[in-house]
C-alpha cells in the first residue's frame, strides 16, 4: 500500500559501507519495506569510494540482514527490496566524481534525499560536490548524523558549510532518540491529559531524573571516544533532548516550528554552569575494570588502543535548573555514562510530598507518587502510587503500588518501531518536525561548553567507578545534599 500524497525519492547513502549503514540504515528500510511504508518508486543508491558492484552492495546489503536483524528475513519482501538498491563508488572528496549521480537520479519523478553517513569533515566535500554538478533543486534535502561539531564554533562551521548549498527547511538534523514512540509519547502524556497538564510544574513536582545507561564500554571506539567524552557524545544531544521534551511549554501545533521554538526556549533558560559551581552541580567518572552481568570487564584505560593518561569521562551526571516561571526551584537531575549495570533509559517525574499524613500507621513520611518513563527497554509509564490493602480488621493500612502501562502489551496489535526507521521514513515524506534546526544545536552547544570549559579552568579529574555500577560515589552525594536520591 502507497500513500499517493508522498513523492517517492532517490535516497543517497553517503558511506554505504560504513557501520552506520549496514547496522542501522539498511535494516531500518528493510523494515520500512516490511510494512508498506516506502513508495513504489523510491529508490536506494548507495554510495562509497570503494570499488564494489550493485549487485555486491545488494549482498552486502543481505548479510547485514542476516547480522543484525532480529527476526528472520522475509525472502518475498527482501526480493522486493533488494529491486531498489544500487551503487556508486565515488571519491566524496572528487568534486568531478559526483557527476555519476546524474545518471542514477530522476528529479522530474523523484525527490533527492542525501543521508550523510560519513564523518563531519566530508560534508563541506559532498556539498560543493553536489553543487558543483548541478543536481540539487528546491525539492531536495539532507540528513545529517551526530556529532555535529564538538563545540561551538565547531558545529557553526558545519552548518555553515551546509547552509551554502541547501536552505535550513532541506536540512534534517537526526538525534535518533526523537523517533522513539516513548519520546514522542511524552507530548501526548504531557498536552493530551489534563491530569498532567495541569499538574506539570513546580506546584506538584519535586524534581526530576534523567537516566541513560549502558552497560557497553567503548566497543572498539575508544579513540574516537577519547576525543569526545560522554559529556559531549551523550549529555550535549540525547539527554538535552529529552529534557527539552519534558519542560518545553505547550506549542500552539504540532507542526515542526512552533515545537522547535519550545525547545530553543527551554534551552536558552538552563542556568549558565561555571568555574563557581562546577564542582557543586556537575560530576565526573571514568569506570575502572569490575563485573557486567557476571563477567568481568576491563576499566576505561585497559581497554585496546587506550591512552593511560586519559581524562575523559564515561560518565556524567549534571543538575540542571531552568530559570523560567514553570520550573523555578525544580531541579533536572540527568546522569548518563557507560558500563553500568544494564541498559537503560528512563524519565522519574517525582512529585511533592502531602504536607498532612493521616496513615502514619502504615508510612511515617507518606511516598510521593512518581512518573516513571521507560523510553527503553521495555517501553511504557509507570503510575507510583498508595492504595488500601484490603482487609476487615478495621485498619486503613497502604501498600505502594504501581499503574503500568506496557506498550508491548497495551498496544499489541501495534509493532514498535525503531528510531532510524521513524526519523527515515519522516525525511523521506518531508516532514521536519522530529529533527533539529540549528539554533536548537548551537544552544545546547553554549550550554555544554560552559560545562567543558569549567572543567579545564578547575582541572576537575574523572573520579572512579567500577564497571557494574552507577558511577562515582559523587553522583549520589549530588543528590544527597539537596536531600534526595536517584531512582535505582
Amino acid at each position: 500500500m502507497t500513500n499517493n500524497t508522498f513523492k517517492p525519492c532517490d535516497l543517497v547513502i553517503y558511506g554505504a559501507l560504513g557501520d552506520l549503514s549496514k547496522r542501522k540504515l539498511l535494516i531500518s528500510l528493510y523494515r520500512l519495506e516490511k510494512n508498506n511504508l516506502l513508495e513504489a518508486d523510491t529508490r536506494i543508491i548507495g554510495v562509497d569510494r570503494l570499488e564494489e558492484t550493485s549487485e555486491g552492495f545488494v549482498e552486502i546489503a543481505h548479510k547485514s540482514l542476516q547480522s543484525f536483524l532480529n527476526n528472520t528475513i522475509d525472502e518475498a519482501m527482501w526480493e522486493r527490496f533488494s529491486k531498489r538498491l544500487s551503487y556508486l563508488k565515488i571519491d566524496l572528496t572528487q568534486a568531478e566524481q559526483y557527476q555519476q549521480l546524474h545518471n542514477a537520479i530522476d528529479a522530474e519523478k523523484r525527490v533527492m534525499v542525501n543521508y550523510f553517513a560519513v564523518a563531519p569533515f566530508l560534508f563541506k566535500n559532498i556539498c560543493q560536490g553536489l553543487q558543483s554538478c548541478g543536481i540539487l533543486n528546491r525539492e531536495s534535502r539532507m540528513v545529517m548524523e551526530k556529532p555535529i561539531g564538538h563545540d561551538l564554533k565547531s558545529s557553526q562551521e558545519i552548518n555553515d558549510v551546509v547552509a551554502d548549498v541547501f536552505h535550513e527547511d532541506q536540512v534534517y538534523r537526526i538525534d535518533h532518540y526523537l523517533g522513539k514512540e516513548t519520546v514522542l509519547n511524552l507530548l501526548a502524556l504531557r498536552f493530551a491529559n489534563s491530569i498532567f497538564t495541569t499538574n506539570w510544574d513546580h506546584n506538584t513536582i519535586d524534581h526530576i531524573q534523567i537516566t541513560v545507561g549502558e552497560d557497553i564500554g567503548i566497543e572498539g571506539r575508544w579513540e574516537y571516544f577519547d576525543k569526545t567524552g560522554q559529556l559531549r557524545d551523550m549529555l550535549q544531544n540525547h539527554l538535552l533532548q529529552i529534557l527539552t521534551f519534558v519542560a518545553m511549554e505547550p506549542p500552539a501545533d504540532l507542526s515542526a516550528a512552533n515545537i522547535h521554538s519550545e525547545k530553543i526556549k527551554v534551552l536558552k533558560a538552563l542556568r549558565p554552569i561555571t568555574p563557581n559551581n562546577v564542582d557543586d552541580k556537575t560530576v565526573r567518572g571514568q569506570y575502572t575494570s569490575g563485573y557486567i552481568k557476571g563477567s568481568a570487564v576491563p576499566g576505561y584505560l585497559e581497554e585496546e588502543g587506550a591512552n593511560t593518561e586519559s581524562t575523559t569521562e564515561s560518565f556524567v551526571a549534571v543538575r540542571v535548573d531552568i530559570d523560567n516561571w514553570r520550573w523555578a526551584g525544580v531541579p533536572f537531575y540527568m546522569r548518563t555514562g557507560k558500563r553500568t549495570p544494564n541498559k537503560r533509559t528512563e524519565i522519574v517525574v517525582n512529585f511533592k510530598q502531602l504536607p498532612h499524613n493521616i496513615f502514619k500507621d502504615s508510612f511515617k513520611d507518606l511516598p510521593a507518587n512518581k512518573l516513571v518513563i521507560h523510553l527503553q527497554p521495555n517501553e511504557g509509564v509507570d503510575v507510583m502510587m498508595l492504595n488500601k490493602i484490603p482487609g476487615i480488621d478495621g485498619n486503613i493500612k497502604l501498600q505502594q503500588t504501581k499503574l503500568d502501562l506496557s506498550f508491548s502489551e497495551t498496544f499489541k496489535k501495534n509493532r514498535l518501531f525503531g528510531g532510524y526507521e521513524k526519523l527515515i521514513l519522516e525525511a523521506l515524506r518531508g516532514n521536519p518536525t522530529l529533527f533539529l534546526s540549528r539554533e536548537e544545536i548551537e544552544q545546547a552547544w553554549t550550554w555544554v561548553d560552559s560545562i567543558q570549559s569549567a572543567w579545564a579552568q578547575n582541572h576537575s579529574a574523572p573520579k572512579p567507578y567500577p564497571a557494574g555500577s552507577w558511577g562515582p560515589v559523587a553522583s549520589v552525594a549530588l543528590l544527597a545534599r539537596d536531600g534526595r536520591a536517584w531512582e535505582e
